[in-house]
């Protein structure tokens, strides 16, 4: 337990501390001889009273520190009561009534313009009063005046929950047509200041600015109404008559302004009932339970007559304020004009109907006169085809045993001539079939590939042939469509772009654009003017015949109907001088795993010659018969030849021979077609390689042989073609 109290004032521990140093003292004078002791003790003694005067000093310099903060408090106490008379006397000047309220919504402070207005309750604001209570007084102060249907509870509520807001601004009614603006502005510590500011004046210029706008915009409305060429007029929520303009008085025969003002729409109705009469299915009756309806008028148009014949169209709808303007349009000349129009429609539809007779016999007509051209044109093909492969072949043969190259460059000549008449004879006959509307497409999954690499290994001599670069870009794309005429159109678009193109290039690509392959064809020839871009497509068009000798002109006319009959789009840019874009959109197939082949061999008599394959060959029509024989011998292999089905089994049957291949005409013209020819040999002999010959390009061919596994050959045959079959 310590000597010293540190509660003891500094007097009193001083006090101790001497007594204590006098008690040590005389017990060192008493005892110093005994033992070392008593100097110890003094030493503790000195000590201790080294101590009790630094204690001493700091308590001295603590005490000046306190008299010193006594001071600066004094100091601030008076700085805060001249604030707080300065702050009285500012919110004193202001103009308008100032109050705020702690973070505990208690009542700090308040001038002597808050709630003066309120007289019956500002006697009752005071200091530490609750925010609750301040609206509890406004709410039931005899000078608040309430919107109509509200009680002083209700609007207490309303008061205090906006009380709630940051920051909120409103008019508050009072008695005697005054007005106080009320702003709440919340403080950075959560107090509230409100700020009272008498608006009387303000309110009141409104009131009269906005009566005069109402006033003008009035005069402006009856300007306007009086210059509609409409009559209107318009009926308050009681359906009394408020205005009309002069137009009204121009259709009608109404009393005056002043005796029809305030006149009730039944009252007038009746009176005009001598002047109109209604049409169609609407009804007096009708339009006074209209306008007898309270609120949710829809909408009315009817038609109403005069005097001498005078048509109004009469509209009816509902305002805002639940009254409803009704208007009247003179539309007589609208409906003698109507009048007459139905007549002169009803004269030109007997016309119409007189002329689409006419022409559909035309039409008749013309459509026996285009299938009786479709069926010549095919049956004339049919015929110039035979002759035509016969042809081909001969000269094939003739190729093949011609060493000398003057006369080896006559037969080129004249295998290109006859593959320039196979090229149009095919022509025509594919610009007839799609002329009959009747086209027939095999449509399957095509490898895009597989159709542009032959084309490119079989137009490149050509266009190197004219010093042009012919690039076709490969592409890994499958689309469904026809490969016969997907071929066709591709070719077309090629071999137009060489042959127009007489320096530079072209280049065959393919884009995927969304989910269609667009097959592109692009050239650096002369281009085509704006005004030819739609009529190339048409049959036996040529814009430069000196180029196109060999062309009827069919190549962009076959392109064009097959593009619209497949679904396939077809788009050209081109401008003068600068080439041409062709351009074909083919729907994309995922996941094509199997090409459609479309390669070609190249013939090389030997490996024929060292198989010595026997071939069967039924061929009607001799010269193409003794062609095919000359064609297949040169390379090598042995050919029996009969001229008709039985014929062809009987042979088999004689020389009990099995062939290696069989060549069969599918028209034999005995009742039998090839096919059925195919089925009694594969009967007797097996699965024996056979290959049907037809100038027929229809569907119902090419799947009769797909399902017989046998392969079609169209007339003209193709050598390539031919030799790939037997070399198989």
């Amino acid at each position: 337990m310590s000597v010293i109290n540190p509660a003891d004032t500094l007097e009193r521990q001083n006090e101790k501390l001497l007594q204590i140093t006098q008690a040590l003292m005389r017990k060192v004078e008493q005892k110093n001889e005994q033992s070392g002791v008593a100097y110890a003790q003094f030493e503790r003694a000195a000590l201790l009273e080294v101590q009790v005067r630094e204690r001493t000093i700091d308590l001295e310099r603590t005490l000046d520190l306190l008299q010193e903060s006594n001071a600066r408090l004094e100091a601030a106490n008076l700085e805060t009561a001249i604030a707080r008379e300065n702050l009285t006397e500012a919110i004193e000047t202001i103009n308008e009534g100032f109050a705020l309220f702690d973070p505990a919504d208690r009542l700090v402070l308040f001038n002597s313009r808050f709630c003066r207005d309120l007289s019956d309750i500002a006697g009752q604001l005071r200091e530490g009063l609750s925010f609750d209570a301040y609206v509890a007084l406004i709410s039931a102060s005899r000078c608040l005046s309430l919107p109509s249907g509200t009680n002083p509870r209700n609007w207490a509520r309303q008061r205090t929950r906006r009380h709630r807001d940051d920051y909120v601004v409103f008019n508050v009614s009072l008695t005697h047509d005054r007005w106080l603006q009320v702003s709440e502005h919340r403080t950075a510590r959560g107090g509230t200041v409100i700020l009272q500011t008498d608006v009387t004046n303000i309110i009141r210029l409104e009131r009269q600015e906005r009566e005069k706008l109402r006033d003008e915009q009035a005069l402006i409305l009856r300007a306007t109404l009086d210059h509609l060429n409409q009559a209107v007029c318009i009926f308050d929520k009681d359906r009394k008559l408020i205005g009309w303009n002069r137009r009204m008085n121009h259709l009608l025969d109404l009393p005056s302004q002043e005796a029809a003002l305030g006149r009730s729409f039944v009252v007038l109705l009746d009176r005009l009932n001598s002047q109109l009469s209604f049409q169609d299915k609407f009804d007096n009756d009708m339009l006074v339970q209209w306008a007898m309806q309270k609120e949710g008028r829809s909408p009315i148009v009817f038609e109403v007559t005069g005097d001498n014949d005078q048509v109004l169209s009469v509209f009816a709808q509902e305002m805002p304020d639940r009254g409803f303007v009704i208007s009247l349009t003179d539309v007589t000349a609208e409906r003698a004009a109507g009048r007459a129009l139905s007549e002169m429609n009803e004269v030109l539809e007997r016309r119409v109907q007189s002329r689409t007779r006419e022409l559909g016999i035309a039409l008749s007509e013309a459509e026996r006169a285009n299938a009786s051209k479709s069926r010549f044109v095919a049956a004339a093909s049919h015929d110039l085809l035979q002759p035509l492969s016969a042809a081909k072949l001969f000269v094939s043969a003739l190729s093949d045993q011609i060493a000398q190259p003057d006369l080896r460059g006559i037969v080129d000549k004249a295998e290109t001539a006859l593959s320039s008449v196979e090229q149009i004879i095919e022509a025509l006959l594919d610009i007839s079939k799609l002329d009959a509307h009747r086209p027939t497409f095999d449509i399957q999954p095509v490898r895009l590939a597989a159709v542009l690499r032959p084309l490119r290994d079989e137009l490149t001599p050509v266009a190197q042939a004219k010093g042009i670069d012919l690039r076709v870009i490969d592409c890994g794309l499958s689309v469904r469509s026809d490969p016969g005429y997907l071929r066709r159109i591709i070719q077309n678009l090629v071999s137009n772009a060489v042959r127009y193109t007489n320096t530079g290039k072209v280049l065959v690509g393919v884009r995927r654009v969304g989910g269609v392959a667009r097959v592109q064809v692009w050239d650096t020839g002369p281009g085509i003017a704006h005004k030819d871009q739609e009529s190339i497509f048409q049959e036996f068009k040529r814009l430069t015949p000196d180029q196109s000798e060999h062309s009827l002109g069919l190549g962009l006319a076959i392109v064009e109907r097959a593009c619209t009959s497949l679904g396939h789009g077809l788009r050209l840019q081109s401008t003068l001088g600068q080439g041409s874009l062709f351009s074909v959109d083919i729907p994309i197939l995922e996941g094509l795993k199997d090409p459609i082949v479309l390669a070609r061999a190249t013939p090389d008599a030997s490996d024929l010659e060292r198989k010595g394959e026997i071939v069967l060959l039924v061929e009607n029509d001799e010269i193409l018969a003794k062609a095919l024989t000359l064609m297949i011998e040169g390379w090598g292999a042995e050919v029996i030849h009969a001229r008709t089905g039985a014929e062809g089994l009987k042979l088999l049957s004689d020389i009990d021979l099995r062939p290696d291949a069989v060549l069969l005409d599918h028209q034999l013209g005995e009742g039998i077609s090839g096919l059925d020819l195919l089925a009694h040999i594969r009967a007797l002999h097996g699965d024996v390689p056979a290959c049907i010959i037809s100038a027929d390009r229809s569907t119902p061919l090419r799947e009769a042989c797909k399902d017989q596994n046998v392969r079609l050959l169209p007339k003209p045959i193709e050598r390539r073609a031919l030799f790939a079959f037997l070399n198989s």
